[in-house]
């Protein structure tokens, strides 16, 4: 796998969607799992519901990764959006502006913790004294934010992010505003395009022909003139890994070259 492709996402959901009984693996801990099996690629999750874990410890478990990792661990968190999940597990579901107020107060908890050795805070909403979590990580993990919320999301991807993740709905209108949305923010916050990688998550089955494969190209290939040069490929559920042959041969390969 490690020949092909640069980095392995895990979804941060507790259970399935079709059915409550669908087999879904607790993120962090196949996450882990993953990084010890495949020494070689990155590590993300897609992305980590900030409600789910309290911030300080989400830190602490980030930076012990990273350590572990070799500095292969990107930390994916979003605001959280499931909230039938938050309610069966016992977590309160704030408002969207309280979630995102958590996510933004979270996200600088998280890089106190990785750079300082007795870090306090208190924000609004969360509060650390000497919160240390060595040892502190040589290179902070890189921060991918996933929203696409166009009034408080993707503002907060341009001023705390290092990668923005949107998802592919199917709509290039949409999703060319968003990225226009994102590049204003940018420059009103003094950051510039080169700054933050656009990431698009795209949710479609393998290609099983060579005619779906160029498809499948040409697309990617119109993603990567506006602007998104990293891609997250939620291929549903592949019987095996054989599956992947096309894509690879016809997609992935003639793009990087």
């Amino acid at each position: 796998m490690n020949d092909h492709f640069d980095s392995i996402w895990i979804a941060d959901h507790f259970y399935g969607f079709d059915e409550k009984s669908d087999p879904f693996l607790e993120a962090w801990t196949t996450l882990t799992w993953c990084a010890a099996k495949f020494p070689d690629v990155d590590f993300c999750h897609h992305v980590l519901g900030v409600g789910y874990r309290p911030p300080a410890l989400t830190a602490k478990m980030a930076s012990t990764l990273q350590f572990l990792t070799g500095n292969r661990f990107i930390l994916g968190i979003g605001a959280g959006w499931r909230e039938d999940e938050y309610r069966a597990y016992g977590y309160e579901f704030p408002r969207p502006k309280e979630r995102f107020e958590q996510l933004e107060e979270t996200l600088q908890i998280c890089r106190l913790m990785w750079t300082d050795v007795d870090p306090s805070f208190n924000g609004s909403h969360f509060q650390i004294d000497g919160a240390s979590a060595p040892p502190l990580p040589e290179i902070q993990p890189p921060v991918c934010i996933g929203t696409s919320g166009e009034k408080v999301g993707i503002p907060l991807a341009a001023r705390a992010s290092d990668i923005w993740n949107t998802v592919w709905r199917g709509n290039i209108d949409s999703l060319l505003r968003k990225r226009d949305v994102m590049l204003r923010c940018l420059e009103a916050g003094g950051r510039s395009e080169t700054d933050v990688q656009f990431s698009l998550t795209i949710e479609a089955g393998l290609p099983q022909s060579t005619s779906e494969a160029a498809e499948f190209r040409t697309q990617l290939e119109e993603f990567i003139t506006h602007g998104f040069e990293h891609f997250v490929l939620d291929f549903g559920n592949p019987s095996s890994a054989a599956e992947t042959d096309v894509f690879i041969s016809e997609v992935m390969e003639p793009l990087r070259h």
